[in-house]
């Protein structure tokens, strides 16, 4: 089965650091609606979809065009920042990344971000040549803990969901791979609570093994 093995890549968080990027630009443009939110609002909703985040602001009755337009113009602003400032892979990202590739991995991102951030993020880090799919918030109807994000990025690259491994940095996304009846890395930031089948904070601390293990 050389080759029947995939690793399934959460984006936000997870291969890269993009939190302050993301706390900034969502200030800035709820503070163009006349909405100011703590850092600890912004925290509790990093990695879920933009429809899901807004309404946990404004209220269930906000309007889904209030919701798109809110939406747009957040990540117009994000991607504008990352294109200035930039952005690093996390920790031992880019030496898993290599790895893996070399070791005859699939690989795909499983990610609740719009399409235009994942592409923004891999033209910022030269790293589009590494990944066989992409799954976007655009591809899916359902949010992590949902595993329709991984299920269909399992289909795009081929592999069978008990050859998947995810990894993953928020809750909801362990859960959604336990869903989809996939093994699961979590990268644990300050101490996150992760039930995951290995937890680490962060992948520099895997052994060289650490993957083909999980499928043994």
């Amino acid at each position: 089965m050389n080759g029947c093995k995939a690793v399934l890549w959460d984006m936000d968080g997870t291969l890269v650091n993009s939190e302050e990027l993301h706390w900034i630009s969502w200030r800035n443009t709820m503070a163009k609606e006349g909405i100011v939110i703590t850092r600890e609002q912004f925290l509790s909703t990093f990695g879920q979809r933009n429809d899901s985040i807004i309404p946990s602001w404004l209220g269930s009755t906000v309007t889904g065009e209030r919701i798109e337009r809110i939406a747009r113009s957040k990540e117009n602003l994000y991607r504008q920042l990352l294109r200035r400032v930039g952005i690093a892979p996390e920790p031992g990202v880019a030496t898993w990344l290599d790895r893996l590739q070399k070791h005859g991995w699939q690989q795909a991102i499983a990610s609740a971000a719009p399409r235009a951030n994942i592409d923004a993020v891999l033209e910022a880090l030269s790293m589009k040549h590494v990944f066989q799919g992409i799954v976007s918030a655009e591809d899916v109807h359902r949010g992590k803990p949902d595993p329709e994000v991984y299920l269909l990025a399992a289909s795009r690259v081929g592999v069978p969901a008990g050859r998947c491994i995810v990894v993953e940095d928020a809750a909801a996304g362990i859960e959604g791979a336990r869903r989809a009846g996939m093994r699961g890395i979590g990268v644990s930031h300050k101490g996150k609570d992760l039930h995951a089948d290995v937890v680490v904070e962060s992948l520099e601390q895997l052994e060289p093994d650490a993957f083909e293990r999980l499928l043994r």
